[in-house]
């Protein structure tokens, strides 16, 4: 356990060290055989079946699951009064990471233990945990959430589907309409939203055998083909009063308590799927020759190499670094007591801006991933034979799911400035030292003989930086800052490349006194490439933010701040990316 506990937003105003850093390399012997169980499963159970899932023959996937269950991989989560195994964060985002190298299977699984499943162990009573815990975490029954409506996505609380109780009470009867529902071809229990008399948003268990309930047409989508997604269509159907899930009119709180793990769960996913693309653009790159080369042994793909393997390692970086986080803290809750899981959901609730930034962050570099290692195959990357079109094709949903990366940039910046109003975060305090510094020039040099001093200066540039533009904006536009979405945003992708540049120096401090001099370089190497790509994406969201909020000589003030703070001294960058590339060409994987 890290020696603090940290607040939620708080990496923006006070330093982190980094042995309070979870890092792939704290991994315990039960974790990493966890790991390995997954990736055997994957290779002996599901990769065999690859093209029959991919075209929808579902009876593999339902195998699947129940091998799953048979391994324990659904219970991670489940409290051990339930049955269950109730493993750590790490462990559980560990696991989603390895089985994201089964392709559309992972879709599955991830929906099943994720929102498929944790509502029935956050809200259910005992009666209902006794009735279906053991048949979903066993795999018996595969599980799905059904939130999205043909007219309510994002607005989630708009959703029109209606549930009206019966005469004798025995009974509500729900109509409505939901949309592309994962695991809906063929999952047997259903967490359905719905709102009583029109009005009370509202959870429902629903069995795929209740009268009413039916089953939709799957959907003919771009990627994730294997998977099931279809709508689920609620004709009066008729769900026992006992399966109301949690309280009447409380279904906000499921909905969104559920979606913030699904969120951080997401970051560990794409980040193994990160890894398996670029594995595959490493091999094709070492066999494909032009010129009488391979082409590995071109610069122009050896520096697309370098960054993404530099973007992966910060994405694993972040992801652990947040699963640390989470551990810590609800390691403080005393399990037993009468309202643990209200506790449990406060406790995730804490970290909801990490859990969007490792959403957003994660899809975003495993986007950038796919579309290098299609480039990296040229005409071949468009071609189905070839696994890089379907990562391509696949790739695309996940920034959508679980909330759109819009979505989620707003709810960054959106909860740390209402943690700051709410005087749980100071900001404004900070700010006002912000600004200061903006006014005081600064002669300080840094002392590199300290390892990653200079990212260190970086990181802290950047953080003051944030403060400035975000005290800025508050100031101008007071309450209704909530109304600026561009601003918002903007001040998202400063906070979301903070953290990550922060991720991943803190797993270099830490863990590079007991490496080889060769790798101490090569990571070394890694931190240099991200804090440089990393800080030229902050600084151009910087000046973006500076032009929407000011104008005149504060806008000038401003801008000379923006070119100070973001000042990063990536000398030897060309040499750092040829390491970085050459190694992982050698390895033809992912390096750390």
């Amino acid at each position: 356990m890290a020696g603090k506990i940290r607040k939620g937003g708080d990496f923006l105003i006070e330093e982190t060290i980094c042995q309070d850093v979870f890092t792939p390399e704290d991994f315990s012997d039960e974790q990493r055989a966890f790991a390995e169980t997954t990736e055997k499963f994957v290779t002996e159970e599901i990769l065999p079946h690859h093209e029959e899932i991919e075209n929808q023959d579902f009876s593999h996937v339902v195998a699947g699951m129940r091998k799953c269950g048979e391994l324990g991989l659904l219970m991670m989560d489940a409290a051990e009064e339930d049955g269950g195994l109730e493993l750590d964060k790490a462990s559980s985002m560990l696991v989603g990471e390895k089985i994201s190298t089964s392709g559309s299977f992972s879709v599955a699984f991830a929906a099943h233990t994720g929102i498929g499943t944790l509502p029935l162990i956050y809200y259910g009573t005992a009666q209902q945990k006794e009735k279906y815990l053991e048949k979903i975490i066993s795999g018996e029954w595969c599980s799905a959430y059904c939130l999205t409506e043909p007219g309510s996505g994002s607005d989630a609380l708009s959703a029109q589907t209606s549930a009206t109780l019966s005469a004798d009470g025995s009974h509500y009867l729900l109509n409505g309409t939901k949309q592309y529902i994962t695991n809906g071809g063929f999952a047997e229990l259903f967490t359905v939203f719905a709102k009583i008399d029109k009005e009370h948003f509202t959870a429902f268990l629903v069995e795929k055998s209740f009268p009413g309930l039916i089953v939709g047409n799957e959907e003919k989508k771009m990627g994730i083909k294997g998977s099931s997604t279809t709508q689920i269509i609620l004709d009066n159907c008729r769900v026992p009063v006992e399966n109301v899930l949690g309280d009447i009119g409380k279904g906000h709180k499921i909905a969104f308590n559920v979606l913030n793990v699904g969120r951080f769960k997401l970051g560990a996913c794409v980040t193994g799927a990160a890894k398996m693309a670029l594995g595959e653009g490493l091999r094709y790159a070492n066999e494909r020759k032009q010129f009488g080369r391979p082409i590995s042994a071109f610069g122009a793909i050896q520096e697309k190499i370098a960054d993404l393997s530099a973007a992966i390692y910060a994405s694993e970086s972040l992801v652990y670094r947040l699963a640390g986080l989470l551990d810590d803290k609800l390691a403080t809750i005393e399990k037993g007591i009468p309202d643990y899981y209200e506790q449990y959901q406060k406790a995730i609730e804490e970290y909801a801006a990490e859990c969007g930034i490792s959403k957003v962050f994660c899809s975003d570099v495993l986007a950038k991933t796919v579309d290098e290692v299609v480039q990296i195959h040229g005409g071949y990357g468009f071609c189905s034979e070839y696994p890089a079109e379907r990562y391509y094709r696949d790739e695309r949903i996940n920034r959508i799911f679980e909330g759109t990366n819009e979505i989620n940039r707003l709810l960054i910046t959106g909860m740390i400035l209402r943690r700051s109003m709410k005087g749980e975060l100071p900001l404004q305090s900070e700010a006002m030292k912000a600004f200061e510094a903006l006014m005081t020039p600064s002669f300080e040099e840094i002392d590199t003989s300290i390892p990653f001093a200079t990212e260190k200066v970086t990181i802290q540039n950047l953080k003051t930086l944030f403060l400035i533009l975000a005290g800025a904006a508050v100031q101008k536009f007071m309450e209704k800052i909530s109304d600026e979405q561009e601003i918002l945003i903007a001040a998202a992708d400063i906070i979301i490349q903070i953290f990550a540049i922060e991720s991943a120096v803190l797993r270099a401090e830490k863990i590079s006194a007991g490496l080889s001099q060769a790798r101490r370089e090569q990571l070394a190497a890694a931190v240099k490439v991200f804090t440089f790509n990393a800080t030229e994406e902050a600084a151009s969201a910087a000046r973006k933010a500076a032009y929407f909020v000011e104008e005149g000589d504060t806008l000038t003030m401003i801008l000379s701040g923006v070119r100070r703070f973001t000042k990063y001294d990536a000398g030897g960058l060309l040499s750092a990316k040829r390491t970085l590339a050459k190694a992982a060409i050698d390895a033809e994987k992912y390096l750390f």
